[in-house]
Protein backbone atom coordinates (compact mmCIF):
# COMPACT_ATOMS: atom_id res chain seq x y z
CA UNK A 1 0.00 0.00 0.00
CA UNK A 2 1.37 3.43 -0.95
CA UNK A 3 2.46 5.62 1.97
CA UNK A 4 0.06 8.43 1.03
CA UNK A 5 -2.88 6.02 1.02
CA UNK A 6 -1.77 4.41 4.29
CA UNK A 7 -1.49 7.76 6.06
CA UNK A 8 -4.80 8.98 4.63
CA UNK A 9 -6.65 5.93 5.96
CA UNK A 10 -5.00 6.30 9.38
CA UNK A 11 -6.16 9.92 9.44
CA UNK A 12 -9.64 8.72 8.53
CA UNK A 13 -9.50 6.22 11.41
CA UNK A 14 -8.71 8.97 13.91
CA UNK A 15 -11.54 11.14 12.60
CA UNK A 16 -13.94 8.20 12.63
CA UNK A 17 -13.11 7.43 16.25
CA UNK A 18 -13.68 11.08 17.14
CA UNK A 19 -17.19 11.30 15.79
CA UNK A 20 -18.16 7.98 17.40
CA UNK A 21 -17.12 9.41 20.77
CA UNK A 22 -19.26 12.47 20.06
CA UNK A 23 -22.26 10.19 19.47
CA UNK A 24 -21.92 8.97 23.06
CA UNK A 25 -21.96 12.47 24.55
CA UNK A 26 -25.13 14.00 26.05
CA UNK A 27 -27.69 13.40 23.28
CA UNK A 28 -29.77 10.31 22.60
CA UNK A 29 -27.74 8.13 20.21
CA UNK A 30 -30.24 8.32 17.36
CA UNK A 31 -30.54 12.09 17.76
CA UNK A 32 -26.75 12.39 17.64
CA UNK A 33 -26.56 10.42 14.40
CA UNK A 34 -29.46 12.43 12.95
CA UNK A 35 -27.76 15.72 13.81
CA UNK A 36 -24.40 14.65 12.39
CA UNK A 37 -25.98 13.31 9.19
CA UNK A 38 -27.95 16.51 8.63
CA UNK A 39 -24.77 18.57 8.69
CA UNK A 40 -23.02 15.97 6.53
CA UNK A 41 -25.80 16.42 3.99
CA UNK A 42 -25.19 20.16 4.01
CA UNK A 43 -21.47 19.61 3.53
CA UNK A 44 -22.14 17.22 0.66
CA UNK A 45 -24.61 19.58 -1.03
CA UNK A 46 -22.17 22.47 -0.76
CA UNK A 47 -19.35 20.36 -2.20
CA UNK A 48 -21.47 19.26 -5.17
CA UNK A 49 -21.87 22.89 -6.18
CA UNK A 50 -18.16 23.04 -6.98
CA UNK A 51 -17.26 19.46 -7.94
CA UNK A 52 -17.80 17.53 -11.17
CA UNK A 53 -20.68 15.11 -10.66
CA UNK A 54 -20.00 11.38 -10.36
CA UNK A 55 -20.64 9.32 -13.48
CA UNK A 56 -24.14 8.09 -14.29
CA UNK A 57 -22.93 4.50 -13.96
CA UNK A 58 -22.16 5.10 -10.27
CA UNK A 59 -25.66 6.35 -9.36
CA UNK A 60 -27.06 2.86 -8.60
CA UNK A 61 -24.13 2.32 -6.24
CA UNK A 62 -24.94 5.59 -4.45
CA UNK A 63 -28.59 4.56 -4.12
CA UNK A 64 -27.75 1.11 -2.75
CA UNK A 65 -25.13 2.53 -0.41
CA UNK A 66 -27.65 5.05 0.93
CA UNK A 67 -29.96 2.21 1.95
CA UNK A 68 -27.09 0.30 3.54
CA UNK A 69 -25.92 3.38 5.42
CA UNK A 70 -29.45 3.89 6.75
CA UNK A 71 -29.43 0.35 8.13
CA UNK A 72 -25.99 0.97 9.59
CA UNK A 73 -27.09 4.16 11.34
CA UNK A 74 -30.24 2.57 12.79
CA UNK A 75 -28.40 -0.51 14.05
CA UNK A 76 -25.51 1.54 15.44
CA UNK A 77 -27.86 3.89 17.29
CA UNK A 78 -29.68 0.94 18.83
CA UNK A 79 -26.37 -0.63 19.88
CA UNK A 80 -25.12 2.55 21.55
CA UNK A 81 -28.40 3.01 23.41
CA UNK A 82 -27.67 0.08 25.73
CA UNK A 83 -24.00 -0.70 25.11
CA UNK A 84 -20.70 0.67 26.30
CA UNK A 85 -18.77 2.50 23.56
CA UNK A 86 -15.52 0.61 24.11
CA UNK A 87 -17.35 -2.71 23.61
CA UNK A 88 -20.08 -1.88 21.07
CA UNK A 89 -17.64 -0.19 18.71
CA UNK A 90 -15.19 -3.13 18.48
CA UNK A 91 -17.99 -5.66 17.93
CA UNK A 92 -19.67 -3.43 15.34
CA UNK A 93 -16.40 -3.00 13.47
CA UNK A 94 -14.74 -6.33 14.25
CA UNK A 95 -16.38 -8.65 11.76
CA UNK A 96 -16.46 -6.16 8.89
CA UNK A 97 -12.84 -6.61 7.67
CA UNK A 98 -13.22 -10.38 7.27
CA UNK A 99 -16.64 -10.04 5.64
CA UNK A 100 -15.25 -7.40 3.29
CA UNK A 101 -12.24 -9.58 2.44
CA UNK A 102 -14.51 -12.51 1.54
CA UNK A 103 -16.90 -10.32 -0.47
CA UNK A 104 -14.17 -8.62 -2.51
CA UNK A 105 -12.47 -11.95 -3.19
CA UNK A 106 -15.73 -13.47 -4.44
CA UNK A 107 -17.12 -10.46 -6.31
CA UNK A 108 -14.11 -8.61 -7.73
CA UNK A 109 -11.36 -11.21 -7.29
CA UNK A 110 -9.03 -8.87 -5.40
CA UNK A 111 -5.98 -10.63 -4.00
CA UNK A 112 -4.15 -8.78 -1.22
CA UNK A 113 -1.49 -11.46 -0.74
CA UNK A 114 -0.34 -13.39 2.31
CA UNK A 115 0.96 -10.34 4.19
CA UNK A 116 -2.31 -8.48 3.67
CA UNK A 117 -4.48 -11.42 4.71
CA UNK A 118 -2.31 -12.04 7.78
CA UNK A 119 -2.47 -8.37 8.70
CA UNK A 120 -6.26 -8.41 8.51
CA UNK A 121 -6.43 -11.57 10.67
CA UNK A 122 -4.16 -10.06 13.34
CA UNK A 123 -6.07 -6.78 13.27
CA UNK A 124 -9.42 -8.56 13.68
CA UNK A 125 -8.00 -10.63 16.56
CA UNK A 126 -6.98 -7.40 18.24
CA UNK A 127 -10.42 -5.90 17.74
CA UNK A 128 -12.11 -8.90 19.34
CA UNK A 129 -9.63 -9.00 22.21
CA UNK A 130 -10.42 -5.37 22.93
CA UNK A 131 -14.12 -6.17 22.78
CA UNK A 132 -14.23 -9.37 24.84
CA UNK A 133 -11.46 -8.57 27.29
CA UNK A 134 -13.39 -6.13 29.44
CA UNK A 135 -14.79 -6.61 32.89
CA UNK A 136 -17.87 -8.74 33.29
CA UNK A 137 -20.19 -5.85 33.98
CA UNK A 138 -19.33 -4.40 30.56
CA UNK A 139 -20.34 -7.47 28.53
CA UNK A 140 -23.04 -6.88 25.95
CA UNK A 141 -26.53 -8.28 26.39
CA UNK A 142 -28.07 -10.42 23.65
CA UNK A 143 -29.99 -7.70 21.81
CA UNK A 144 -27.13 -5.21 21.95
CA UNK A 145 -24.79 -7.88 20.57
CA UNK A 146 -27.28 -8.66 17.78
CA UNK A 147 -27.47 -5.04 16.66
CA UNK A 148 -23.70 -4.58 16.96
CA UNK A 149 -23.07 -7.63 14.76
CA UNK A 150 -25.75 -6.46 12.33
CA UNK A 151 -23.92 -3.17 12.13
CA UNK A 152 -20.82 -5.13 11.11
CA UNK A 153 -22.69 -6.71 8.19
CA UNK A 154 -23.90 -3.31 6.99
CA UNK A 155 -20.34 -1.94 7.21
CA UNK A 156 -18.96 -4.74 5.05
CA UNK A 157 -21.75 -4.34 2.51
CA UNK A 158 -21.45 -0.59 2.06
CA UNK A 159 -17.64 -0.80 2.03
CA UNK A 160 -17.74 -3.08 -1.01
CA UNK A 161 -20.45 -1.03 -2.73
CA UNK A 162 -18.66 2.27 -2.14
CA UNK A 163 -15.28 0.88 -3.13
CA UNK A 164 -16.69 -0.22 -6.48
CA UNK A 165 -18.89 2.85 -6.87
CA UNK A 166 -16.05 5.23 -6.11
CA UNK A 167 -13.92 3.60 -8.80
CA UNK A 168 -16.69 3.74 -11.40
CA UNK A 169 -17.65 7.33 -10.53
CA UNK A 170 -14.44 8.88 -11.85
CA UNK A 171 -14.81 11.43 -9.03
CA UNK A 172 -14.63 9.71 -5.62
CA UNK A 173 -14.96 12.94 -3.62
CA UNK A 174 -18.12 13.89 -5.53
CA UNK A 175 -19.39 10.32 -5.06
CA UNK A 176 -18.94 10.72 -1.30
CA UNK A 177 -20.64 14.13 -1.33
CA UNK A 178 -23.68 12.77 -3.19
CA UNK A 179 -23.84 9.87 -0.74
CA UNK A 180 -23.83 12.26 2.23
CA UNK A 181 -26.81 14.11 0.76
CA UNK A 182 -28.76 10.89 0.21
CA UNK A 183 -27.89 9.63 3.71
CA UNK A 184 -29.23 12.85 5.23
CA UNK A 185 -32.48 12.61 3.26
CA UNK A 186 -33.14 8.97 4.16
CA UNK A 187 -32.31 9.36 7.85
CA UNK A 188 -34.38 12.55 8.13
CA UNK A 189 -37.41 10.69 6.75
CA UNK A 190 -37.07 8.09 9.50
CA UNK A 191 -36.36 10.75 12.13
CA UNK A 192 -39.39 12.90 11.36
CA UNK A 193 -41.63 9.86 10.97
CA UNK A 194 -40.69 8.51 14.41
CA UNK A 195 -39.95 11.68 16.41
CA UNK A 196 -41.93 14.40 14.62
CA UNK A 197 -40.86 18.02 14.13
CA UNK A 198 -39.94 18.30 17.82
CA UNK A 199 -36.68 16.59 16.89
CA UNK A 200 -35.39 19.94 15.62
CA UNK A 201 -35.88 21.53 19.05
CA UNK A 202 -34.20 18.56 20.72
CA UNK A 203 -31.01 18.71 18.66
CA UNK A 204 -30.74 22.49 18.21
CA UNK A 205 -28.77 23.14 21.44
CA UNK A 206 -26.10 20.68 20.28
CA UNK A 207 -25.51 22.06 16.80
CA UNK A 208 -21.83 22.75 17.49
CA UNK A 209 -21.19 19.09 18.29
CA UNK A 210 -23.13 18.22 15.13
CA UNK A 211 -20.91 20.42 12.98
CA UNK A 212 -17.73 18.93 14.46
CA UNK A 213 -19.06 15.37 14.13
CA UNK A 214 -20.13 15.98 10.54
CA UNK A 215 -16.76 17.45 9.60
CA UNK A 216 -14.96 14.47 11.12
CA UNK A 217 -17.27 11.86 9.62
CA UNK A 218 -17.45 13.33 6.12
CA UNK A 219 -13.69 13.86 6.03
CA UNK A 220 -13.06 10.33 7.24
CA UNK A 221 -15.32 8.59 4.75
CA UNK A 222 -14.30 10.81 1.88
CA UNK A 223 -10.69 9.77 2.47
CA UNK A 224 -11.69 6.11 2.67
CA UNK A 225 -13.58 6.16 -0.64
CA UNK A 226 -10.66 7.93 -2.30
CA UNK A 227 -8.23 5.37 -0.85
CA UNK A 228 -10.32 2.45 -2.15
CA UNK A 229 -9.83 3.75 -5.69
CA UNK A 230 -6.06 3.33 -5.27
CA UNK A 231 -5.70 0.26 -3.04
CA UNK A 232 -7.55 -3.04 -2.48
CA UNK A 233 -10.95 -2.47 -0.87
CA UNK A 234 -10.42 -5.12 1.82
CA UNK A 235 -7.05 -3.67 2.86
CA UNK A 236 -8.44 -0.14 3.17
CA UNK A 237 -11.55 -1.35 5.02
CA UNK A 238 -9.41 -3.28 7.50
CA UNK A 239 -6.92 -0.47 8.05
CA UNK A 240 -9.80 1.90 8.75
CA UNK A 241 -10.66 -0.29 11.75
CA UNK A 242 -7.51 0.85 13.52
CA UNK A 243 -9.93 3.51 14.71
CA UNK A 244 -10.69 1.18 17.63
CA UNK A 245 -7.18 1.90 18.94
CA UNK A 246 -8.09 5.57 19.11
CA UNK A 247 -11.55 4.83 20.52
CA UNK A 248 -9.93 2.96 23.41
CA UNK A 249 -7.77 6.00 24.15
CA UNK A 250 -10.66 8.45 23.81
CA UNK A 251 -13.12 6.38 25.84
CA UNK A 252 -10.58 6.15 28.65
CA UNK A 253 -9.64 9.82 28.53
CA UNK A 254 -12.92 11.55 27.65
CA UNK A 255 -15.70 9.19 28.72
CA UNK A 256 -13.83 7.76 31.72
CA UNK A 257 -14.70 4.21 30.67
CA UNK A 258 -12.56 1.45 32.22
CA UNK A 259 -9.86 0.12 29.90
CA UNK A 260 -8.18 -3.14 30.96
CA UNK A 261 -4.77 -4.60 30.17
CA UNK A 262 -6.34 -7.05 27.71
CA UNK A 263 -7.87 -4.19 25.76
CA UNK A 264 -4.50 -2.48 25.59
CA UNK A 265 -2.99 -5.76 24.36
CA UNK A 266 -5.69 -5.99 21.73
CA UNK A 267 -4.90 -2.47 20.64
CA UNK A 268 -1.26 -3.52 20.20
CA UNK A 269 -2.35 -6.35 17.90
CA UNK A 270 -4.35 -3.84 15.89
CA UNK A 271 -1.23 -1.74 15.41
CA UNK A 272 0.75 -4.85 14.37
CA UNK A 273 -1.92 -5.82 11.85
CA UNK A 274 -1.89 -2.31 10.44
CA UNK A 275 1.87 -2.55 10.00
CA UNK A 276 1.51 -5.71 7.92
CA UNK A 277 -1.14 -4.06 5.78
CA UNK A 278 1.28 -1.24 5.09
CA UNK A 279 3.79 -3.80 3.78
CA UNK A 280 1.20 -5.68 1.70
Amino acid sequence: MESIVFLAVLAAAIMHAGWNVLVKLRLDRFLSLFLINMFMGMIGLSALMFLPWPSRESLPYIALSGILHLGYNLFLARSYRTGDLSQVYPVARGGAPLLTLIATWLLVHEDIGLAGATGIAILVAGIWLVSLGGRGRLRLDGMTLFFALGTSVFIAAYSVVDGLGGRISGAPVAYAAALFVLDAILLSIIAFATRGVRIIREVAPYWRSGVVGAALSSGAYGLVIWAMTLAPIAAVAALRETSIFFVVLMSMRILKEPVTASRIGGAALIVAGAGLLRLA
